[in-house]
């Protein structure tokens, strides 16, 4: 199965409420690689690469009432995948 590459932003009340670490878990459930960032106006930027069925569920997840904080609205940029990456990291 081919593997993308899933750019979301994060909006809302989504910092210093362990929403990163709960991305980073549920992303290490669904065998995805890759990153979820803080940013200096609020969101959180994840960035997470494998099957494109394990990045909707992830992308389904973020935008679920299931997270910690309270999100928004999520954007999404999807692209073909990139360099392979290790794990997935809280930045």
């Amino acid at each position: 199965m081919a593997e993308v590459r899933l750019s979301a932003w994060v909006h809302g009340h989504v910092q210093g409420v362990g929403f990163r670490w709960w991305t980073r878990a549920r992303a290490l459930e669904l065998g995805l690689t890759g990153f979820a960032a803080n940013k200096p106006d609020g969101r959180v930027h994840v960035l997470a690469q494998g099957p494109r069925e394990a990045c909707e569920q992830l992308l389904d997840l973020l935008r679920s009432d299931a997270t910690p904080g309270r999100v928004e609205k999520v954007i999404e940029d999807w692209s073909d995948a990139g360099e392979p990456m290790t794990g997935f990291a809280e930045r």
